[in-house]
């Protein structure tokens, strides 16, 4: 049966035997761990979410023809990439930290008109298997992660040059029925998480690489596979007692490393088998979708910038002229974030498959302001709270009848405000800047889909200079027949934006 909510959802990842260590040991179920239950949760308001907005979160599904939740959702339109964007905002706010569900949406749709073109050159049916498979997920509602980022090894060397092949997931046998892969992803956000995960390559490749170009589907207790979970900082406060130093005791995100030995996908899950040349095509159309869905970061954005408001208040400094102006600024480039992904969604356009990609310079540009600007809000968020944020003893202190009394009195912030209230409002500030959920909200914006210098190259592929050194000349009136060098380039990304009649001459 189909999962309905939240709480089905979380009841759906029991008794599965997943092999998963974590300090060293095995843990037994997932699901009651201390640790490991927080991002759980975050995933399961992606199931109430739908259930309870399903304007925003359950679209209508052409392929199944009923209502599905949007994470399974293939793009038809602009706007359902606006939706995207809209429900991923909200999602952050409801949560304060990664919902881990962003990877799978965009690697369905990324791989749904991949697939197609494949097919078209080739005459397989790897775009009719991706489809079924969508609709057995779209049937069931289960939570599918992706896995792209590949550990790598030496960066200077392909997957085939490496001393050791497994640095990068390849097959190792094939029969008739399917493949063998081995190797290791790292990074993999909610994989634990998740019911299915599918495998894709991590970079361009080359016919050397053609075992490497391998895009499948797998349960995530497939035999063969181990997890071993990531460590975050600050991440056994869960395990302490009491929900106050942790900051933010109901949510946080997950990554973890999966190691392949040999698992097995059939010939009906397998959507690349080889077709090396197609492997940039996948992992370009995927980060285009999926540094523009890093607008879910402003909805964490959303939370700190009323967490410093409200110890702004309770320090009893919120009229400070000073700390309106900075309360200013984080929202500016808070809201900057959201402008460039929600412009890439709108600026979409229709694929020879059907479905949608949105604006890739401008999923680009916004990516690039999310590996800065929650940085920046970060900073203005920990000057906003004082030093306080990383001094405050802990709450066994608060709870203790010796010093507890203490600090309440030496602790309490302006009148009318409880000591309690201004210490959970600051432990939250330092879990979004510095504990568990700063790996969502910092690092993972640094890291997450490509690190700055990937963007950076992106934008610079269509910067478009030799059609804007047009524009300035005609304004210029410089002469014509100079004899000047030019780097023929397309103006495609102008084209699309302005309409070829609007081409200079």
């Amino acid at each position: 049966m189909a999962i309905k909510n939240g709480a089905e959802y979380i009841e759906s990842l029991r008794g599965r035997n997943l092999k998963i260590y974590l300090f060293g040991e095995l843990v037994k179920e997932p699901v009651d761990h201390p640790m490991i239950r927080p991002s759980i949760n975050a995933v399961a308001e992606t199931y109430d979410l739908a259930a309870e907005d399903p304007q925003l979160a359950a679209p209508n599904s052409s392929l199944t023809g009923t209502q599905v939740n949007r994470f399974l959702h293939i793009v038809e339109s602009a706007q359902d990439l606006v939706d995207q964007n809209r429900m991923q905002r909200k999602l952050g706010q409801l949560t304060g930290t990664c919902f881990q569900r962003c990877v799978g949406m965009d690697a369905l749709n990324s791989l749904y008109s991949t697939t197609y073109e494949i097919e078209q050159k080739y005459g397989t049916d790897y775009h009719k298997r991706l489809v079924e498979f969508v609709k057995m997920l779209q049937r069931e509602n289960l939570m599918i992660g992706g896995a792209m980022t590949d550990v790598k090894g030496d960066r200077g060397l392909s997957p085939s040059q490496q001393e050791d092949p497994d640095m990068f997931v390849h097959v190792t046998k094939r029969d008739s029925k399917g493949v063998y892969i081995t190797g290791a992803k790292a990074h993999q956000t909610g994989c634990i998480n998740s019911h299915w995960i599918i495998v894709m390559p991590t970079m361009r490749l080359k016919s050397e690489d053609k075992d490497y170009a391998i895009v499948g589907a797998i349960p995530v207790d497939a035999p063969g596979i181990t997890y071993i979970y990531g460590r975050q900082s600050c991440d056994t406060r869960s395990m302490e007692g009491g929900n106050i130093d942790a900051g933010n005791a109901m949510y946080s995100g997950q990554e973890a490393m999966m190691i392949f030995k040999d698992v097995f996908i059939p010939n009906h899950l397998i959507f690349m088998n080889g077709e090396y040349e197609f492997a940039s095509m996948l992992v370009e159309r995927f980060t285009c979708y999926h540094r523009r869905s890093y607008v879910c970061k402003t909805g964490l954005g959303d939370i700190l910038i009323g967490a410093s408001a409200a110890i702004a208040d309770y320090n009893g400094v919120a009229n400070a002229s000073h700390i309106k102006d900075k309360l200013v600024e984080m929202t500016h480039l808070n809201e900057t974030i959201f402008a460039a992904g929600i412009a890439s969604s709108y600026g979409a356009h229709k694929t020879s498959a059907g479905n949608w990609q949105n604006d890739d310079m401008l999923a680009n540009v916004c990516k690039h302001n999310v590996t800065r600007f929650p940085y920046e809000i970060g900073r203005l968020a920990q000057d906003i709270a004082g030093g306080l944020v990383v001094t405050m003893p802990s709450e066994k202190e608060f709870r203790n009848p010796e010093t507890g009394p203490l600090l309440e009195k030496y602790l309490k912030g302006r009148k009318g405000v409880s000591t309690e209230n201004r210490m959970r409002v600051l432990r939250l500030i330092e879990n979004m800047t510095l504990g568990r959920n700063a790996v969502g909200y910092l690092t993972e914006s640094m890291h997450g889909a490509g690190s700055p210098q990937a963007q950076r190259i992106q934008i610079a592929r269509q910067m478009q200079l030799e059609t804007k050194k047009k524009l300035a000349k005609r304004l210029a009136q410089v002469k014509e027949g100079e004899a000047e060098e030019t780097v023929p380039e397309s103006t495609e990304y102008f084209d699309r934006i302005f309409g070829s009649k609007n081409k200079s001459k």
